[in-house]
């Protein structure tokens, strides 16, 4: 019998795992490190610089895609002075410190716009090979560093000309709360850029002074832990399957000051989609490192977690009374079953079968009792019959008695074992609505949620501005198809300029329809490949006819001073129609419109700890969510009144407010910024919300109980693992087992047995196999004793010698002469009897 079969291993399995589930319980519900800072506050801080990184990043590509597309664009017409390009430049987009023209010719400076740009860098090395105007971080004078991003103009028959634009590396002008401060950080740890600090002069106390110096070192001692880290590869960076920021993030702790503990988080600038986008600013090792110090205080609660220790000793206790249950109910009942069959099927029938109390054991141990009665007395049919009523009273009794069966035990076991699951997974830890939610989570709702809705802000300003700049290209393209006037002079530029050298007084009034050219309509397009965030394009005359489009079908647009150029239609439609529109320059109530995917604002509000996130427009419509959501439905009503709040203008404006919400047992953290800062889209009214259960944090009293749940759950494991084993390998052949036994010993002697398994009951199989085989035998040898005594006492009655009768061996019975022809034998080997004709010699027939 092989010691991996049968009932061993799956009792040894429980007791495995049972002591392991303990060691796990104790682990993780019992007494732990206590942490300086919630592990919630520190995922905060790392998510809060995974925004940041996104805004910077963002920011860079913006600015690098919009000089080399107004490059582009100007190459494409004729040529335009170096003042009006920068004047033209600065006016469109308000993002770059410093602009100059140089001839690359002759190295001469042509234009210069803003603060002064050095020019020292520039060498063959930038101008040419595989990193060709690629976008390089030079030191000014002043020691700053700036992004100096590049851009060749090239006209035919002119020499060509090198745009230059400098851009700083600060952070974002985002709103960082009253403490953080957050820093953009090079390769060798290098702090390019802070925000967030308070000036020196501003303390009122030596105390703060020192306090702001200890952050301040803080920030360069973590900085250049952030730079180290930053430099491994995304991929080995996370855990195995983890997913969400593409590059490398995490979150840092500092040192202690005052009862104050410095917290950061880090995020290396990396595209949205490496595997399909390419960033440049990814391309150039920034990290931004977010740092707020917060006050020191215990993750753990002494009293809650004994409860822990407490569990895992309870759950030994249980498991080994649970192994003791399926030890003495069914492995060693079972095992008595085996030596007591392997004795009957070995010859020992004196001594009387020991018949387990009750289960299927005891069906087969009667039965075993029965077949050794049977074989040990050598009765036939007649004393079969009579030693089975024999039997019958006192049978039918232990029948009844018995007839619980071996899923009594395992029914026992998943209790004793559920008198644990139960209470540790739905009881043990369970969490109220009196749970404590750190001042920090909500500051942190509040502001990432600002920076969510500034975000969103900067990319409607961004896709009109590149609107402005698309529609003056059509306005040049325009007066080109009509051919009024003269060619486009030097001054002109692509169009951005109205002068009235141009003759706008006479075509003040012509619309831009689509009979117009193809120029018009093949601009629009290739914007709309380019940019993925419009899903249409169109020009709009001033009686509201549609002429040049491009993508979707197009929507109503309404000329009027007094509405705004980002606007939202298509009230009762299924879904938002997000509109932005650009006049075109020279031609009066022509408007170029690009309407906005609502899948790209869902895009920009996903962020991982912020929950759901909905933008609501001023009637407070639902006009984008992270999540899904009905077009213009109202926002749940726990957040009504926080938007209705956040629409109040609170000196300069509205404010953004943050609130915690307790309703029974569930607690959430809500949060509304409203649309605030420059730009076309600071009036429109829109604001943001996010809402998160605070389940969804990592604070202590919520990951106890999620690890509670946990290890009822591993429990209840355990217990369908073993019990199921147990049932499918032992109980169900043991019940048919019990089944053939009894048949068997009702005197079923063809039915044969066949081993399932190669263990215990296995075992019990082939030992009832063999006594079947003797029983059969034995029958059989009975009747051919019978039959011969029969045979013998007829040839005695006829004067035959019953010594010439053969007897029940393997020859045949005939006559004393040989002449008789009848002739009948029995096979001692197959059990069968042989009936013939006997040849006579004499006669030579049969």
């Amino acid at each position: 019998m092989p010691l991996l079969g049968g009932i061993r291993p799956p009792i040894a399995l429980l007791c495995v795992l049972v002591l392991a589930l303990a060691g796990l319980t104790a682990r993780v519900l019992g007494p732990g490190k206590d942490m300086v800072a919630p592990k919630a506050v520190l995922s905060s801080q790392q998510y809060f610089a995974e925004d940041g990184a996104i805004a910077l990043r963002a920011s860079i590509d913006e600015r690098v895609t919009d000089l080399q597309r107004t490059a582009a664009a100007l190459s494409s017409g004729g040529p335009v002075k170096p003042e009006r390009i920068l004047s033209d430049l600065g006016r469109t987009y308000q993002k770059w410190t410093g602009t100059t023209v140089v001839d690359l010719q002759s190295a001469e400076v042509l234009a210069t716009r803003g603060e002064t740009i050095p020019l020292g860098w520039l060498d063959k090395d930038v101008l040419t090979g595989d990193q060709a105007l690629t976008p390089r971080m030079v030191r000014l004078e002043t020691g700053d560093v700036r992004l100096m991003t590049m851009a060749v103009l090239d006209w035919k028959d002119r020499p060509q000309q090198l745009l230059v634009a400098s851009s700083s590396l600060s952070v974002p002008a985002i709103n960082l709360g009253p403490f953080r401060s957050m820093a953009v950080v090079a390769r060798d740890g290098e702090i390019l850029g802070t925000a967030g600090f308070e000036r020196a002069e501003a303390l009122n106390s030596d105390q703060e002074r020192q306090e702001l110096s200890f952050l301040h070192k803080q920030m360069g001692l973590l900085s250049d832990r952030a730079a180290t880290k930053t430099e491994q590869h995304p991929v080995r960076a996370k855990e195995p399957g983890s997913r969400g920021y593409p590059g490398v993030s995490g979150s840092l702790v500092g040192g202690e000051y005052n009862g104050r503990v410095a917290t950061a988080g880090y995020a290396s600038l990396s595209s949205s989609n490496p595997d399909e986008k390419q960033s440049v600013a990814a391309g150039l090792g920034l990290t931004v490192v977010a740092l707020l110090p917060v006050v020191q205080q215990p993750t753990g609660e002494q009293g809650r977690e004994l409860y822990g220790l407490a569990a895992a000793g309870v759950l030994v206790l249980l498991g080994l009374l649970a192994a003791g249950v399926l030890w003495a109910t069914v492995q060693r009942p079972l095992l008595r079953l085996f030596l007591e069959s392997r004795r009957l099927a070995r010859g020992d029938l004196t001594r009387p079968v020991t018949v387990p109390r009750w289960g299927e054991a005891a069906r087969i141990g009667a039965a075993l009792e029965r077949l050794r009665r049977r074989l040990n007395t050598g009765a036939g049919e007649n004393d079969e019959e009579s030693a089975d009523s024999a039997d019958g009273a006192s049978g039918s009794v232990r029948r009844r008695r018995i007839r619980l069966g071996g899923r009594g035990p395992l029914a026992l076991t998943a209790a004793l074992m559920l008198l644990w699951c139960v209470p540790v997974g739905l009881l043990l830890h369970d969490t109220d609505g009196s749970v404590s939610v750190p001042t920090t989570m909500v500051n942190d709702q509040r502001d990432r949620t600002d920076l969510i809705a500034d975000r969103l802000r900067r990319a409607l300003n961004e896709a009109q501005a590149d609107l402005v700049s698309t529609s003056r290209l059509i306005g040049a393209d325009v007066e080109n198809d009509k051919g009024a006037g003269t060619a486009p002079d030097t001054d002109t530029g692509t169009g951005t300029d109205t002068g009235t050298d141009q003759g706008e007084g006479d075509r003040a009034d012509d619309g831009i329809g689509a009979g117009d050219g193809e120029g018009v309509t093949r601009l629009l397009e290739e914007t709309l490949a380019k940019h993925t965030r419009y899903r249409a394009l169109y020009v709009v005359d001033a009686d509201g006819s549609v002429g040049a489009r491009a993508g979707s079908e197009p929507h109503s647009w309404s000329s009027g001073k007094d509405l705004p150029l980002v606007r939202v239609s298509g009230h009762g439609g299924k879904e938002p129609v997000i509109q932005a529109g650009a006049p075109v320059p020279g031609h009066r109530g022509s408007t170029l419109v690009g309407e906005i995917r609502v899948e790209f604002l869902n895009s920009l509000l996903a962020r991982p700890g912020l929950g759901e996130v909905r933008v609501v427009d001023s009637d407070g419509l639902t006009i984008a969510a992270s999540n899904g959501f009905l077009a213009f439905e109202k926002p749940p009503a726990d957040l009504t009144d926080l938007v209705r709040a956040a629409g109040v203008r609170v000196g300069a404006g509205p404010v953004e407010n943050a609130l915690l919400i307790r309703d029974g047992n569930a607690v959430k953290v809500a949060a509304a910024a409203p649309f605030s800062g420059g730009g076309v889209t600071a009036d429109i009214g829109w604001t943001v919300v996010s809402r998160q259960d605070a389940e969804q944090f990592k604070i202590a009293p919520y990951e106890r109980e999620d690890r509670s749940v946990l290890a009822g759950m591993l429990g209840l494991a355990a217990i369908i693992l073993v019990l199921g084993w147990i049932h499918l390998v032992v109980v169900r052949p043991l019940r048919a087992l019990a089944t053939g036994a009894e048949k068997l010993a009702g005197g079923d002697l063809k039915t044969v047995l066949y081993p399932r398994y190669q263990d215990e009951v296995g075992a019990v199989v082939r030992s009832l196999e063999l006594l079947r085989q003797q029983a059969q035998a034995h029958r059989h040898n009975q009747q051919a004793r019978t039959h011969d005594d029969t045979r013998r006492t007829a040839a005695t009655g006829s004067g035959v010698d019953g010594d010439d009768i053969g007897g029940s061996g393997s020859g045949f019975a005939g006559s004393a002469d040989g002449d008789v022809d009848i002739a009948m034998g029995h096979d001692g080997v197959h059990g069968r009897y042989i009936v013939g004709r006997v040849v006579d010699n004499n006669a030579g027939g049969r």
